[in-house]
């Protein structure tokens, strides 16, 4: 249902370096870009943007989940972060409250952005 979402950050640069990492686990790359924007995705299609900060005043976290193939993704895309100083929020883990299968693992991106990679499938 989701064709793309896009968010502002503060910082562009410091941005894609982190989206760089943590997307790169789950199959996530950059697809297109801007001078002010960064669309990434699984080619041919981004459906993650990162753009400069352009308008609005102060800061609205938004909640983004990725799509990690299995569970071990799940946890690289959690050590990526890690080692790109992402705040930790929920290290990975089986969320039983949301389904049985239900496997992710939430950071915040440099912006304050909750980002989790999440898979669905069994181990």
């Amino acid at each position: 249902m989701l064709d793309h979402l896009s968010i502002q950050c503060a910082d562009l640069a410091r941005s894609a370096a982190f989206y760089d990492a943590v997307l790169a686990p789950v199959g996530g790359v950059r697809v297109m870009e801007f001078p002010t924007a960064i669309g990434y995705g699984v080619p041919p299609n981004p459906n993650l943007w990162i753009s400069a900060q352009d308008n609005g005043d102060g800061f609205r976290e938004s909640h983004i989940a990725v799509a990690a193939p299995d569970r071990a993704a799940v946890r690289a895309f959690f050590e990526a972060a890690k080692a790109v100083g992402a705040e930790v929020l929920h290290e990975p883990r089986l969320w039983p409250e949301y389904h049985p299968n239900y496997y992710g693992a939430f950071v915040r991106d440099p912006d304050g952005n909750n980002v989790e990679a999440v898979c669905h499938s069994p181990e």
